[in-house]
């Protein structure tokens, strides 16, 4: 199981969390800084792997970000490498070569396909096709719902004319 997913910049900015498992406020604020440190500072040719606090902590960089998942020290490292990429690339095909400055700007598209891609800290699909399928699926329902928003307003202008 997971039991959560962290975001992290090379300068150790926190760009997106996802908590499977109780942490307080604190509890939170405490790992982040923990696993940033420890993350950050580890040099590029060691494995992607780090025993923490009793469980594991699998993590990879990609470009400017470490995707980073911690699981339970009995789990499968190699399939948790496996969801961090797969995750990378569909937020590649929705955002189109993705960056950091997509995912500080449309964070809820980010958190979105997390969501569809995992649900209580397990993997719920594996299918780009289907992932994909599902945002284009919201992003046309938000559109909708902005176009009726915006016609809605546009008759009260008028009404109230």
């Amino acid at each position: 199981m997971i039991h959560f997913v962290l975001l992290i910049s090379r300068q150790g900015k926190v760009r997106l969390t996802k908590w499977y498992s109780p942490y307080t406020q604190k509890e939170r604020s405490k790992v982040i800084r923990e696993l940033s440190g420890v993350i950050l500072t580890r040099a590029p040719k060691l494995c992607n792997f780090v025993e923490w606090r009793g469980y594991k902590v699998v993590y990879k960089r990609y470009a400017s970000l470490y995707f980073c998942m911690c699981i339970d020290e009995d789990d499968n490292e190699l399939e948790v490498l496996e969801i961090i990429h797969h995750y990378v690339e569909i937020l590649d095909r929705y955002f189109g070569s993705v960056c950091e400055l997509d995912l500080i700007f449309n964070f809820h598209k980010a958190y979105y396909i997390l969501d569809e891609l995992l649900i209580a800290g397990e993997l719920q699909e594996s299918s780009k096709k289907t992932v994909a399928r599902l945002i284009a699926a919201q992003d046309s329902l938000v559109e909708t719902a902005k176009e009726e928003a915006s016609s809605i307003s546009n008759i009260i202008a008028q009404a109230t004319k």
